[in-house]
């Protein structure tokens, strides 16, 4: 159930190829802050799972940056988040962890986890640092910098699957699941 529908009329974003350059690749070795107040490096969390990154939560009775709802992609991170929520255990039952991240701060991130009921965390990179490493495509609003949206399948530090641009956002977390069920994590070999 969509508890935060989108609106109709906004605008699709187009693949600029910014994040094209990621299919493949490794993750840095980056230690970023989990709302939970631990420590994730990126290139040590094993096994598959699914980082999605966003721009921004809005907050109840907090007006969004003028003009946001114009920005091609940047409206619908809560149906995002909720979407990866509401599939929570159907990523577990495929053996797949799943992250969120944006450039906000931990106390903004741990708000919208608790206010959302995610269960998973959000990570931090308000220094934009992941940008730095992997040359992801941001955005400038309203003086602040932010991520663009985009959703990687990490398998044991290397990307295996790029979602980019990522439209609409409430509709992510199928697109993900229908992909993890298309391309099932081979079984690890017993060597003799």
């Amino acid at each position: 159930m969509n508890d935060f529908p989108l609106p109709k009329h906004l605008l699709p974003p187009i693949d600029d190829g910014a994040a094209a350059h990621l299919a493949g690749s490794r993750l840095p070795a980056l230690t970023l802050t989990a709302t939970d107040g631990t420590s994730l490096d990126l290139a040590q969390v094993p096994g598959r799972w699914v980082l999605y990154v966003y721009p921004m939560t809005g907050r109840p009775g907090v007006a969004l940056p003028d003009g946001w709802d114009a920005i091609p992609g940047a409206r619908g991170c809560t149906p995002q988040s909720c979407g990866f929520r509401d599939h929570f255990a159907e990523l577990q039952a495929l053996d797949t962890g799943v992250f969120g991240l944006s450039a906000q701060d931990s106390d903004y991130q741990r708000e919208a986890r608790d206010r959302l009921h995610l269960p998973f965390e959000l990570l931090s990179d308000s220094g934009l640092r992941l940008k730095s490493a992997l040359r992801l495509p941001t955005f400038r609003v309203a003086g602040t910098e932010l991520y663009r949206r985009l959703t990687l399948v990490v398998d044991d530090g290397r990307v295996a699957k790029l979602f980019y641009p990522v439209f609409p956002p409430d509709r992510n977390a199928d697109e993900v699941l229908a992909w993890l069920r298309a391309n099932p994590r081979p079984s690890p070999t017993l060597s003799s």
